[in-house]
């Protein structure tokens, strides 16, 4: 019985560590492999965009009219304005927060509880209790407790970089919806940055970029893969057991 129930944990816990290490067996003695680049327009946070979604409004043109109702000017506009349209987005992020908190919470209590004088029938306690009862001081109960805690956060983030987004969809208010992905390998690790939202058109810079803090439903991730990464995190059957052990 113990031999079959050995047997269903590694099968249970087989592919989990497999599917945990295909990751670092990618790299396995070499560099990181890159992704294959892909349509933007396919990707997770692109796709899952969802908005309200008002009545697109109707544009008149008149004939031989160099104006046109969505037209920022009579020059040429070069920022983003369609689907397939490239927009640079600047993170320059500078961020600090402090939290401290502490709790101290006691409590004492204590009873005590006695016969002296009761119709005489505090003298025939002995009879039935030993011989070391004390009428007076039958029951004496103490009690006592305490807590404290404690926690602070000190956090400060500073990331200052630029990538280059994808228009992949218009939305019918006019909003851009865009989504971008950047790679860049060095030795041994890989460092990703993929980034996605929606903006305004009007929010786009003459320089045809357009700041963090303006992207709505932002998804900003930066992070990566390699052999120092890899030696950052606890080993994949640690990760398994801080996750089923209840203690």
């Amino acid at each position: 019985m113990p031999h079959m129930k050995t047997k269903a944990a590694i099968l249970l816990l087989g592919p989990l560590l497999l599917a945990g290490c295909a990751d670092r067996l990618d790299h396995l003695g070499k560099a990181p492999s890159i992704t294959p680049i892909e349509n933007p327009g396919q990707q997770a946070e692109a796709t899952g965009v969802s908005m309200p979604m008002p009545q697109r409004s109707t544009q008149l043109r008149q004939a031989a009219s160099l104006w046109e109702a969505d037209a920022r000017g009579f020059l040429r506009d070069l920022r983003a304005t369609k689907v397939g349209d490239i927009v640079t987005v600047v993170v320059n992020m500078a961020e600090q927060a402090k939290i401290s908190n502490q709790t101290t919470r006691s409590r004492a209590g204590s009873e005590k509880t006695g016969v002296p004088n009761f119709l005489g029938l505090e003298s025939k306690l002995k009879s039935v209790l030993p011989d070391a009862v004390d009428p007076q001081n039958l029951v004496n109960l103490n009690s006592s407790g305490s807590s404290s805690g404690s926690g602070a956060v000190n956090r400060q983030e500073n990331i200052s970089l630029q990538v280059a987004a994808v228009v992949t969809n218009v939305l019918p208010n006019g909003n851009l919806v865009i989504a971008g992905r950047q790679e860049m390998r060095v030795n041994y690790e890989l460092r990703e940055l993929r980034i996605a939202g929606v903006i305004r058109p009007q929010d786009i810079t003459t320089t045809n970029t357009v700041s963090y803090e303006k992207i709505a439903e932002a998804r900003i991730a930066y992070g990566g893969r390699g052999q120092l990464t890899d030696l950052q995190q606890p080993r994949i059957g640690q990760q398994v057991l801080d996750a089923v052990l209840p203690f």
